[in-house]
Order: structure tokens, then C-alpha cells, then sequence
């Protein structure tokens, strides 16, 4: 089978190799002229996708910036971003591109899967339409489905291959041929009636973690006032065998998921005359804890007799989760603007990020600073080293319980 690929980055290029190395033959299309560049290299600009990983797929995958490349394929899975605009609303741009190019080239009998993170009723409503644009017409000369993306970045324990997919097709007949591709590179292929059932089963699985998430960062918020370790709490609480799910507060957000998906869902939820207060209390109580983490810094620094001000401030982590280098919506970055604007020297140490362009900065191990902040805890951060050459260590995280330190202070 020739399978297209749409879109290369964190979803899209570890789908192609998947296939590659189910044995088919792929056509990988993106915009980025670097990326196209660099694959074509030999050079993955992804973690979870090794060098080597390229090298053992060989000439299985050909990766160009032209969409003629995927006339002759027998399916197109297109995963490019869906990012928000500055007013926090969904931003269809790339997907309509994508959809606007692919009319150009589609063929009777190909299958087109979206993947892309959206709202209900973007298939169906917004992307084949402009498909049939082609001519053709979708469920007739033409299958398409939805497929959420499921890729937790750094994940080892659940793979693309092990974590269930779930499928929706336009038609019966669309679902079952999107469910025989993805039975080439997944165990357990999980099929719902529609697109729009696919595409909300991908919001509810983020808003779910979003709103538990804002939970336990606003009962972070209320400890520090009540003086009670959330720690010892959330931890208390997970022992119950039933009914709790345990869920650890930190700093906020960041990725590509979660930070956005809920916001897709309650604009769409405006289109119904109903607004989703819940989860989009939850999304900005979450985009609240970078300044609530601000004022605790500076607390800390206050009961030191320090200012913000003046002080070097050293930050370990600052990409959104621990083992990756992901910077999207990293909640370290609002966090070191905000304390830049309060006139804060900012040193930061993170081995996956070797830099910050848009902040003048290289990774370095923090010396001499004021006040040692984790933010982000990668593995094997020396901990102890943190706690013993700081004189003022304030933990987001949580990973310092197992030290007792009259210099640390825990979210």
C-alpha cells in the first residue's frame, strides 16, 4: 500500500515511519521547506522519532512540499495544526489550506482521514467540502473519516501501535476502509458511528484532564492560604481504591492539547446557544497558576529578604513536560516573562532545550542565583545538588518531597 502523510511534525512523522515500517510506501508532504530538507537528510526534528529510526525505513518514505505527490496513493492522512488565535478561538487556516491543496490532486477511490484536533462537525462541515471541490463526491467517489491523534510526546509505556484508535467514517463503507488502514499500525482500532462522535471523543479525553487538572491547582492555591500541604493530600486522597482519580497540580498547562482543546469545544458549544462555564472556568484557572507561581516566587524571596527585582532567578525546566523539548504553551515561558517584567535576571538549566532565541537565552546550570524555581522536572535532575547549592529552592512539581531543606518551598 502507498500510503500520504500530511503534515510532518510530532503526529504526522511518526505515523509515516510507522507505516514505513509496516512495510508500506509513504509520500510525506509539508510546507516547511526545513523539515523537507532535514528528513530528506536523514535528520528527524522530532524526539520520538530517532535518526536512526529514518535510516532503517530507507527509501520507504519520500518527503517533498507538493501535494502531486499524493495523486497516486491509495489513502492521505492529513495531521496539520489547529492552533488558536489570540482571542482563544480555533484557528482553521492550515486545515482549509491543506483541504484547498488536496482538491487539486484528489482521486476517485482514495481515502482522506483527518487527524487533526477539532470541533464537532469539522469533517463533515469544513474539510470535505472543500475536498469535493475536486468533483468528486465524498461517501461515493471518495472515503473520508476522523481519527483523533492519541500521540503523547516522550511516551514510552503506550505507543502509537498499543494505544487504541479510535475511527468515525463519513459512511459505513468510509469507516471501514479508514479502519483497515490503521489496523496496519495499531492493535486495537476502536470504531464510533460518525466523524463528529470521533472528534468530540478527543475533546472530552483533554477537557477531562483540563478540568481535574484545574482542580487540583485551585485547591493548590487554597492550601497555601490554609497553610496544608497539597502534596500530602492529593496523595492522601489517591489511596481510595474507587471513584478518585488522582491528579497533580503544577504550574499549568502546556502542549499542544490541552491548553487548546477545551476552547475548541466551548466555541462550538456557543454555536448551540450554550455556554460551557465549566470547562472554560477550567481553562482559565489553569491559565491563571504561571502568575499565581509568580507571587509565590516572590513571597519566598520576600520571607529571604529579597525583592524580585534585582534577583537572579534560576529556573530548571522549561519545556512543558519532563523528557521532551516541546516549548508549545509551556507554561516556564509566561512564567519568565512575568518575572522579567518584574525585573527578575533570569538563568535557566533545561538538557532538551538548548536555547530560547526570543529570550536571549542558553541553557545553563543556574550558579549564584537568589532563588532556584522547578518548573519543569526532567529525568535525572540532580535534586539534591538544586537543593544543596540554592538558597532558596521553590518546587512546582512536587519531585523534592523526599527532602527535608529549610531553603525549600513546595507549591
Amino acid at each position: 500500500m502507498k500510503i500520504g502523510v500530511v503534515g510532518l511534525g510530532y503526529v504526522g512523522l511518526p505515523l509515516a515511519v510507522a507505516f514505513c515500517e509496516a512495510g508500506h510506501d509513504v509520500a510525506g508532504v509539508d510546507t516547511d521547506t526545513r523539515v523537507v530538507e532535514a528528513l530528506a537528510a536523514g535528520r528527524s526534528h522530532i524526539e520520538d522519532v530517532p535518526d536512526e529510526s529514518l535510516a532503517a525505513i530507507g527509501s520507504r518514505l519520500h518527503v517533498s512540499t507538493r501535494y502531486a505527490d499524493l495523486a497516486k496513493v491509495e489513502a492521505i492522512i492529513v495531521a496539520v495544526p489547529t492552533p488558536l488565535t489570540r482571542n482563544r478561538e480555533p484557528d482553521l487556516q492550515p486545515l482549509i489550506a491543506t483541504g484547498t491543496a488536496l482538491a487539486g490532486v484528489l482521486q476517485e477511490g482514495q481515502l482522506v482521514v483527518l487527524e487533526s484536533t477539532t470541533y464537532p462537525g469539522t469533517t463533515r462541515h469544513q474539510f470535505v467540502p472543500l475536498l469535493e471541490e475536486s468533483g468528486l463526491a465524498a461517501g461515493r467517489d471518495f472515503h473520508a473519516a476522523f481519527s483523533p491523534e492519541r500521540i503523547d510526546p516522550g511516551r514510552t509505556d503506550f505507543t502509537l501501535r498499543t494505544t487504541p484508535k479510535v475511527v468515525g467514517g463519513l459512511t459505513d463503507e468510509c469507516r471501514r476502509h479508514a479502519v483497515a488502514l490503521y489496523q496496519e499500525v495499531c492493535d486495537e482500532v476502536v470504531e464510533v458511528s460518525t466523524p463528529e462522535a470521533a472528534e468530540l471523543t478527543k475533546l472530552l479525553e483533554n477537557v477531562f484532564r483540563s478540568v481535574n487538572i484545574a482542580l487540583v491547582n485551585e485547591l493548590a492555591i487554597l492550601c497555601d492560604r490554609m497553610n496544608i500541604d497539597v502534596w500530602e493530600v492529593t496523595d492522601a486522597a489517591a489511596t481510595k481504591p474507587y471513584g478518585f482519580m488522582s491528579f497533580k497540580p503544577g504550574p499549568g498547562m502546556g502542549g499542544h492539547c490541552l491548553p487548546v482543546d477545551p476552547f475548541y469545544l466551548a466555541w462550538r458549544a456557543r454555536e448551540f446557544d450554550m455556554q460551557t462555564e465549566f470547562i472554560e472556568l477550567a481553562g482559565e484557572v489553569n491559565q491563571r497558576m504561571p502568575y499565581f507561581c509568580v507571587e509565590r516566587v516572590a513571597r519566598a524571596l520576600n520571607d529571604h529578604a529579597k525583592a524580585v527585582r534585582g534577583s537572579r532567578v534560576g529556573i530548571f525546566g522549561v519545556s512543558y513536560k519532563p523528557g521532551v523539548g516541546d516549548l508549545r504553551e509551556s507554561p516556564a515561558l509566561r512564567i519568565i516573562r512575568l518575572l522579567r517584567d518584574q525585573g527578575a535576571q533570569i538563568i535557566y538549566h533545561d538538557e532538551f532545550v538548548p536555547e530560547l532565541p526570543e529570550h536571549g537565552l542558553r541553557s545553563e546550570w543556574p550558579e549564584d542565583v537568589d532563588v532556584a524555581v522547578i518548573v519543569t522536572a526532567h529525568p535525572g535532575l540532580d535534586l539534591e545538588r538544586v537543593v544543596r547549592e540554592a538558597p532558596l529552592v521553590v518546587d512546582f512539581r512536587g519531585v523534592t518531597r523526599g527532602i527535608e531543606a529549610p531553603n525549600l518551598v513546595r507549591l
